[in-house]
């Protein structure tokens, strides 16, 4: 079968392979633009393969809020340069990605990569990702993704830094629909996340650091204060004193807020609340960063 150009450039447009490859491929297989695309995608993933244990400090983390404000989701795809990440076909992929974790209601990011793509069934989303590799000619890989779903009750907000390279979300809860709707509220969300993305904080308040992260900070303390040459009785105060102090910078409700530090986010979610007549409760954020765990 006479292998013509359009069905050259028609196999290159679907798999962003190059012009002599898609050539062979389509010589290899009669001729079979189906046959071919899975011929190049099978030589694709192998160069992807190879490409894995390549260095990936760049990337995206891409988003969406959907659900009325009550859903919202990220995903962090790492490739290799910056050059790659400004691509228009990787910001593509990692829109793909994101569209598909819309969908998704994945527990894990092992759970999320075994699923099928929901842009083509055929291939699981780690599938996808290794043909993604071979288009780029860089390796790509998915870190890291959050979703959250706060039901009607709640409000999810979203905030991406402009280059890309960091993304947050926040969920909270209100006392009704009509509060967690109001205006106020989808302000407050907005505020918070900026803020977790500014000031990385490591939990909404003291409940959710671990008693091992607790008991870790006093012993350092402790023996700060020994070292100090402070005398036995006043050890277990000041140790004390340091790990309240810890918790206040770490933990999301006791750190003056960004944008005003008279105030704190505890303070600025009170407000919030009156304004939109109910109460709201801050549930859990996630910060994802480039190059972060």
């Amino acid at each position: 079968m006479a292998i013509t150009a359009k069905d050259v450039s028609e196999l290159r447009q679907r798999t962003g392979a190059g012009m002599m490859d898609c050539k062979k491929a389509l010589e290899e297989n009669n001729g079979d633009m189906n046959a071919a695309v899975e011929y190049l995608r099978k030589k694709g993933i192998a160069k992807a393969e190879k490409r894995a244990d390549r260095s990936t400090s760049e990337g995206i983390v891409g988003g969406e809020i959907f659900n009325d404000g009550t859903s919202a989701a990220l995903v962090e795809v790492a490739c290799e340069t910056d050059f790659v990440a400004r691509n228009e076909d990787f910001g593509k992929i990692v829109a793909s990605l994101v569209a598909h974790r819309v969908q998704s209601t994945a527990g894990d990011i092992e759970a999320f990569l075994a699923e099928p793509m929901s842009s083509s069934p055929s291939e699981s989303v780690a599938e996808y990702v290794k043909a993604a590799a071979a288009k780029t000619g860089e390796a790509v890989n998915v870190k890291r993704t959050a979703r959250f779903d706060a039901g009607e009750s709640g409000q999810v907000g979203m905030y991406r830094h402009h280059n890309g390279k960091l993304g947050t979300l926040v969920q909270i809860t209100a006392s009704s629909r009509e509060v967690a709707q109001h205006e106020a509220t989808k302000e407050l969300v907005k505020y918070i996340a900026e803020h977790v993305a500014a000031s990385a904080p490591i939990a909404v308040d003291r409940s959710g650091v671990s008693a091992e992260k607790l008991e870790s900070e006093k012993r350092v303390a402790e023996a700060q204060a020994r070292e100090a040459g402070k005398p036995d009785a006043m050890i277990e105060k000041i140790a004390t004193g340091k790990v309240e102090a810890f918790l206040k910078d770490v933990t999301l409700l006791p750190q003056a807020w960004v944008r005003d530090a008279s105030i704190t986010i505890a303070q600025l979610v009170a407000d919030h609340a009156k304004k939109a007549g109910g109460t709201i409760t801050v549930d859990r954020f996630a910060r994802l960063q480039l190059g972060a765990e």
